[in-house]
């Protein structure tokens, strides 16, 4: 076990004891609770910081959070901080580069709902779609957890064109919601360390869409994310934390 400040220690299940106290007592995760717990990430950072520094103290967590974490093949990082029955908290970070990254450049949709809170960098471009029949700009459609047998494979499911809806730009201090109607891309607005924390509820929906370009498939395999890239990646985002209480 690594020595970690005993202050860390005393403050860090604050903050997901804070979390689970505030859970509905009748329902699941709905949208409006997990907003609320990412205003608690942007309303607390110490909390959230001590809450950090805890893993990054602790070998065996490390250990089963970089087992459930992975690359995304455009080149940041999805890392599963904890797990639960109906919500999961997920740390994505997009490495300082030399450009801002594509982010996740294929439109698609998601299973669940979700509120997310940048805690470092300058923040996030979003692009929403609806399709449309006339206009817009034409893609191939798939669908994710469509095939029993392997839930991570994507389906051929027609053709389709998008149109643009809105562009909000998510920057710090700001939460950002989606819910499971919502198609999006996603990618930093800088070329620095980016980072958002990720409220996920649970499942609403069995499958969700991936639009590519003709020609272009979404059907990539992900990244082994290592403890050294787990350590690495928290650690970089829980210095950007303390930077800016």
């Amino acid at each position: 076990m690594i020595d970690t400040p005993p202050t860390a220690l005393t403050a860090a299940p604050a903050f997901l004891r804070g979390v689970t106290d505030t859970r509905p007592r009748h329902g699941d995760a709905d949208l409006p609770w997990l907003r609320a717990v990412a205003h608690r990430v942007q309303d607390a950072p110490d909390v959230f910081l001590s809450w950090l520094e805890e893993i990054l103290g602790d070998e065996e967590a490390v250990r089963a959070a970089a087992k459930r974490s992975y690359w995304h093949p455009n080149g940041f990082a999805k890392m599963v901080l904890h797990a639960s029955a109906d919500f999961r908290i997920r740390l994505h970070v997009w490495p300082e580069s030399a450009e801002p990254s594509r982010g996740e450049s294929n439109p698609h949709s998601h299973r669940w709902e979700f509120a997310s809170a940048i805690v470092a960098g300058e923040g996030l471009h979003m692009v929403e779609f609806r399709e449309t029949t006339e206009g817009g700009k034409a893609y191939a459609r798939y669908r994710y957890g469509a095939d029993p047998a392997n839930p991570a494979a994507l389906l051929a499911d027609g053709g389709a064109r998008l149109e643009v809806e809105a562009t909000p730009h998510v920057r710090r201090g700001d939460v950002y919601s989606c819910d499971t109607a919502i198609v999006h891309t996603v990618r930093p607005i800088e070329a620095g360390l980016t980072a958002t924390v990720v409220i996920q509820g649970p499942h609403r929906a069995s499958t969700t869409v991936v639009y590519c370009e003709p020609g272009e498939t979404d059907d990539q395999p992900n990244g082994e994310l290592t403890e050294t890239d787990f350590q690495a990646l928290v650690g970089a985002v829980a210095k950007a934390v303390a930077s800016c209480r």
